[in-house]
């Protein structure tokens, strides 16, 4: 959960029954319908120009008109919202995925008064009179959001993250109705089964609601990296968490955005960056359990009086999500193969992960191949040419807060027209680059300038070639 944002006005009431959830979603596809008309009607009189400003205009307000509904709904179809910008980049208009982006960060909290009562429901009257609870929220998000408190009996200091009331028996209902509506604002194509995407969106939430699952991925990650100085995992409490509320101790930190962690030397940022880095490749390569969301509300910096004791807080683990070791092989020949310009090898991987069929013809797949070694630009040798050189620094490390990584790549699938072939990918991919690209924006964001090839050789048991 984020709490980087200005407060919002809390809601004082949340429409958890299937019906009136229903019955708002409706309301709004009608409204939506009607306008569809309108703009139809006034397209036959646009030339084609004008018709295609207008188009985008219209999704884009139709895209917020469904988020500021979703923000005031909460629960799951607010992240499913969420969930289909992060798939919707493969099918939906870009000003659609723009607005429902921001619903990551950009929600209300809910009145104390509604959620005092799931907390009681949770972890029982006599638990909670245990605690002293900060009424006022440290951050809000879809399906919960987190409080401070404190153990009277010693004053240690808590978080107390709360489900929303309705929350979790809404799911299979709210899916349903938000994929009907999708299809009536008309922001999804037609020619799309959308089954299976919103099947994985309903698995994922289903997973995301179920604390006591994510308490056990937080325990497990403390376990893991226990012996790393690197990095904070909070502890959880059990004794005051359940399958909707999931209190952990309270962990100290700044955001990547606060000032001292930009006035850090480059040295220093760039060791932060580089445990970044560690920790991804260590959890998918090695682990097979990645944190998948990458919001920058998950993680914490702790600074130190000198760089060997700044840590790393890593907060919220409930969208863990774990790789079968077939598709992380697959996965390495994809990414050793585009780092090593073994093009063959490359496109292996992908075939392999269900990216790219061997049927598809030679110009889309050298084209996803192109795109597959822009990704690992980061991981070239300091001297290759395909690297602009404006990127490297005088000592040839990767510059990373100049690269606009991201968007290069985007830009690249884009022109390459991939879409025809390259529809909804696998889920394990979305969720994997989700977070891949969370670790290159927030190399970015520090200003880190470092080479990351051998931690890449590292994870993949790879020597470098002679």
């Amino acid at each position: 959960m984020d709490s980087d944002h200005p407060k919002k006005p809390s809601l004082s009431s949340l429409k958890t029954r299937p019906l009136e959830r229903n019955i708002a979603l409706t309301k709004l596809g009608f409204g939506a319908g009607t306008k569809i008309v309108a703009h139809s009607i006034m397209n036959i009189f646009r030339g084609e120009v004008e018709r295609t400003d207008a188009n985008r205009e219209f999704y884009r307000k139709q895209a917020q008109v469904l988020a500021d509904e979703l923000g005031q709904l909460k629960g799951s179809v607010m992240k499913a919202g969420q969930m289909m910008s992060l798939f919707g980049q493969y099918f939906l208009p870009e000003e659609a995925v723009d607005v429902l982006a921001s619903l990551q960060d950009d929600t209300p909290p809910v009145d104390w008064r509604v959620v005092a009562p799931a907390l009681e429901a949770g972890i029982g009257r006599k638990r909670m009179l245990e605690l002293e609870i900060d009424p006022e929220p440290i951050a809000a998000a879809s399906l919960g959001q987190a409080h401070r408190a404190r153990r009277k009996s010693d004053g240690l200091e808590l978080v107390v993250k709360i489900q929303y009331p309705g929350v979790a028996a809404s799911i299979d209902s709210d899916i349903r109705t938000l994929s009907r509506l999708l299809m009536m604002t008309r922001l999804a194509p037609k020619e799309i089964d959308l089954e299976p995407t919103f099947a994985e969106v309903r698995d994922m939430l289903k997973r995301e609601v179920d604390y006591l699952a994510e308490a056990d991925f937080t325990e497990d990650f403390g376990r893991r990296l226990a012996d790393d100085r690197r990095f904070v995992v909070p502890r959880v409490l059990r004794d005051y968490s359940s399958a909707a509320v999931l209190t952990t101790t309270y962990e100290t930190g700044v955001s990547v955005r606060d000032a001292s962690v930009h006035d850090l030397p480059l040295a220093r940022r760039n060791r932060i960056g580089h445990a970044f880095m560690d920790l991804f490749l260590r959890e998918f390569f090695d682990w097979g359990l990645v944190q998948s969301d990458p919001n920058f509300g998950n993680y914490r910096f702790r600074l130190g009086d000198k760089a060997e004791d700044d840590r790393i807080v890593l907060l919220d683990f409930g969208a863990t999500r774990e790789f079968e070791r077939d598709f992380i092989d697959a996965y390495g020949h994809l990414v050793a193969g585009a780092t090593l310009g073994d093009r063959a090898r490359a496109l292996r991987g992908a075939i392999d992960i269900g990216l790219m069929q061997q049927a598809f013809p030679d110009n889309v797949k050298n084209d996803f191949v192109d795109l597959c070694e822009l990704i690992t630009e980061p991981f070239r040798t300091a001297d290759d040419p395909r690297t602009p050189p404006e990127l490297r620094n005088a000592r040839s490390e990767y510059r990373w807060g100049q690269s606009r990584l991201p968007m290069r790549v985007a830009n690249l699938g884009a022109r390459n027209a991939l879409s025809r072939y390259f529809r909804v990918p696998p889920r394990e991919i979305v969720f994997l680059h989700r977070r891949l690209a969370g670790v290159f924006i927030m190399l970015a964001t520090l200003d880190c300038e470092l080479n990351a090839r051998a931690a890449l050789f590292r994870a993949l048991g790879l020597q470098e070639p002679a």
